[in-house]
């Protein structure tokens, strides 16, 4: 039986007594009245004990939910300082990223200067050697004519033959 349900016993012993003519007095079933004082001194107790129990239980719980609210900001601190760092990174790499195809550029562009320069140079080598070449074809070419002209007879004179 529950406290209140005691109160409202008492309340209705209460109701159900007599009153003393005129005073504010009334007379009540001892009996009755004393063995509900003792069920209330009985319940009493019981109802402190689950009082307590229930504020304890609200602690425990306050306390749990403050120990899980704790996990929950520090794990979304982590978190975020993960995705920070993540961030941090992805920034990091991508600007080594632009770096190294700046570089890349760099160097392809200097790889390409210098096989042009090479190519130039050996181009105007074999044109040097080609000139060379190309006089000695003419030089060669004027000795014969010379060595022909000179082992023909002019075209005036009489032919050996005749």
């Amino acid at each position: 039986m529950d406290i209140l349900e005691l109160v409202d016993r008492l309340e209705e012993l209460f109701n159900e007594s007599r009153a003393v003519p005129f005073t504010h007095n009334v007379i009540v079933d001892e009996d009755r009245m004393l063995d509900i004082i003792d069920q209330m001194r009985i319940t009493i107790p019981d109802e402190v004990r689950k009082a307590r129990q229930l504020l304890n239980q609200k602690e425990r719980v306050l306390a749990q939910a403050k120990e899980e609210a704790q996990r929950t900001i520090q794990l979304a601190q982590e978190r975020r300082e993960q995705m920070i760092q993540r961030d941090a990174i992805v920034q990091e790499a991508e600007a080594r990223a632009k770096e190294i195809l700046a570089q890349a550029r760099e160097d392809a562009e200097a790889i390409r200067r210098e096989a042009d320069d090479y190519a130039l140079q050996k181009l105007q080598e074999l044109e040097l050697a080609l000139a060379r070449m190309t006089a000695e074809v003419q030089n060669g070419i004027q000795a014969l004519q010379q060595t022909q002209a000179a082992a023909e007879p002019p075209p005036d004179a009489p032919s050996p033959d005749a």
